[in-house]
């Protein structure tokens, strides 16, 4: 096909991606606002695979459905798969239970049960509440220029803050050197 799509192509092109999508959103009972992110997909891998489309084995309308029937399975494998791990409907965690003081679905949710559990990531609140605590108190020893480094630098990079103005990049990492002797000396560690 030419690297160029016609305006009556494209045309084709599109109704066929929105019946495909319109049909796997229904099928997978999906909510109506992802319509537009399946359909984007499914018109992605179509045009990436458009150039193999050859005139004289069909037409331009079967050739996008196969590809587009295709596409539309894996999506809902990958949809399928993602419901039997997570289960089939989301739930929102600010639901409020009936009869139960105004407690949220959220509020009855264990750390130890949560995402980040899910995901392996720490679930202890009181560690990370006195990791917090701890990282104010070592910024608190700090000199107030070295403390606004380090706030800069939670918002950006050591070469923008070189670019605008506030040093060497040398000169900055010397800084950012001495700033992580000054908290190890007041017990918190390197990150």
């Amino acid at each position: 096909m030419h690297s160029s799509i016609s305006r009556d192509d494209l045309q084709i092109l599109l109704n066929e991606a929105d019946i495909a999508a319109r049909r796997l959103v229904r099928g997978l009972r999906l909510a109506p606002a992802e319509l537009d992110d399946v359909r984007q997909d499914l018109l992605v891998d179509l045009i990436a695979r458009l150039p193999a489309y050859d005139a004289d084995r069909g037409t331009l309308g079967a050739f996008a459905g196969a590809i587009l029937a295709n596409r539309a399975t894996r999506i809902a494998n990958k949809v399928k798969r993602e419901r039997r791990m997570y289960g089939t409907t989301s739930i929102s965690l600010d639901e409020v239970i009936p009869e139960s003081d105004g407690l949220t679905r959220g509020d009855l949710v264990a750390e130890a049960d949560g995402l980040s559990a899910l995901f392996g990531q720490p679930v202890d609140a009181f560690a990370a509440a006195e990791e917090r605590i701890d990282v104010e108190r070592g910024l608190g020893s700090l000199e107030p220029a070295d403390g606004a480094l380090c706030a800069a630098l939670s918002r950006t990079s050591v070469e923008r803050l070189a670019a605008s103005g506030h040093g060497a990049r040398s000169s900055i990492y010397r800084r950012i050197k001495d700033i992580r002797l000054a908290l190890t000396a007041v017990g918190i560690r390197a990150a």
